[in-house]
């Protein structure tokens, strides 16, 4: 998360800012793009993406969709969102990649109230589920636009050996770029 393309707060388009920060790795996700470099911060190149990440992505589609739902491309891309106590996240889609591939993404620390939709709309329907420090969520297939987002974080909840305040949401993606 240092510098140089370190932690990150987003801008919006609209003039909004998101209260989660943001780190990427192998890619730079800024609002509706990708970019080598950090094009919204101090234009240094991205982090690069760790071959293991790649690995941990596979075996996660494979475990929850089947080993015919994995994609034919590697995984490059990990959004890494850190959520203070008050941070939170409107719901929105995964729809900047080129690839269908399922998104994986793993929590870390805090638990969280993760809304799950639709592909249609930002409102209902959608279901409320708390993920906790180590859960792992794919969504794929019919489900990969699916609007989501993160209501609430639930403060102080991290197992006390992983030493982190706050949430860490590891966001795994086939860029198809």
């Amino acid at each position: 998360a240092r510098p140089p393309a370190g932690l990150r707060t987003v801008h919006t388009p609209g003039g909004g800012t998101m209260t989660a920060r943001q780190v990427c790795l192998g890619r730079h996700w800024y609002p509706y793009g990708y970019a080598p470099t950090a094009v919204d911060g101090d234009g240094a190149p991205v982090k690069p993406f760790p071959a293991w990440l790649d690995g941990l992505a596979r075996r996660a589609v494979t475990d929850a969709l089947g080993p015919e739902a994995v994609a034919r491309e590697p995984y490059d891309i990990a959004l890494i969102n850190f959520y203070d106590g008050d941070a939170r996240m409107g719901m929105h889609r995964d729809a900047d990649e080129r690839s269908e591939a399922p998104v994986v993404s793993l929590s870390l620390g805090d638990s969280c109230v993760f809304r799950f939709g639709n592909p249609e709309t930002r409102t209902r329907p959608y279901s409320d589920t708390e993920l906790r420090s180590g859960d792992l969520f794919v969504f794929g297939g019919p489900s990969r636009l699916a609007y989501h987002g993160v209501p609430k974080v639930h403060p102080g909840t991290a197992p006390p050996e992983l030493g982190l305040a706050g949430r860490l949401n590891i966001t795994l993606r086939v860029s198809g770029l």
